[in-house]
């Protein structure tokens, strides 16, 4: 699964690991989960 979200974001070009980092770091943050879309690798915006 992981790898698979990291091929996502390559495809998306997103760098996977601030890509990761930043997700998880909204949700340590408290980001909503009805507004999980903004965090997709295609939606994703450093």
């Amino acid at each position: 699964m992981i790898a698979s979200l990291i091929e996502t974001c390559k495809l998306n070009g997103v760098e996977p690991h601030s890509y990761l980092n930043g997700v998880l770091t909204a949700f340590v943050n408290g980001h909503k989960q009805k507004d999980i879309n903004q965090l997709l690798p295609w939606n994703y915006a450093v």
